[in-house]
């Protein structure tokens, strides 16, 4: 009966590591926002997908949860970033996503947006910038369990 229980074990274990392996390859998940300005963790981004399009959400702010979004503009003004979509209709284009737009609430700016796994799938690049993206900047976002 113990090798039995032992054998359950195992196979479960190794069912769910091929599932977060197989989970890498998307970034389809929770990421922890790095500033690239201060290095400190900002907030929680819950990013998802829908048709082939990702959007992400801030799910969790380190610093004051109860801030809005005071420099946007229209829908968004005034509203809390906790909980506010930063990220939309980004689409997969080879090994990256493009296309999209991303939102910085401290700005109350939109930009456009691209995104690339990397340290495999550990990472996620995230870049904003207005026209080529030359002119933009990146942060790099850790991956959360």
């Amino acid at each position: 009966m113990q090798f039995a229980t032992r054998a359950l074990c195992l196979a479960a274990s190794l069912t769910l590591s091929s599932l977060a392996l197989a989970n890498n390859d998307s970034p389809v998940g929770t990421w922890k926002t790095i500033d690239d300005e201060t290095k400190q963790a900002k907030a929680l981004v819950q990013i998802s997908e829908s048709g082939g399009v990702l959007t992400g959400k801030i799910i969790k702010l380190f610093a004051n949860p109860d801030v809005l979004c005071d420099k946007c503009d229209g829908e968004r003004k005034d509203k809390p970033v906790q909980g506010m979509t930063i990220l939309w209709d980004l689409k997969k284009n080879g090994d990256a996503w493009e296309g999209g737009k991303i939102l910085d609430p401290k700005k109350g700016q939109v930009y456009s947006s691209k995104a690339k796994l990397v340290d495999g799938g550990a990472k996620l690049e995230v870049r904003g910038f207005m026209g080529v993206s030359l002119l933009g900047r990146s942060q790099v976002w850790e991956r959360q369990p």
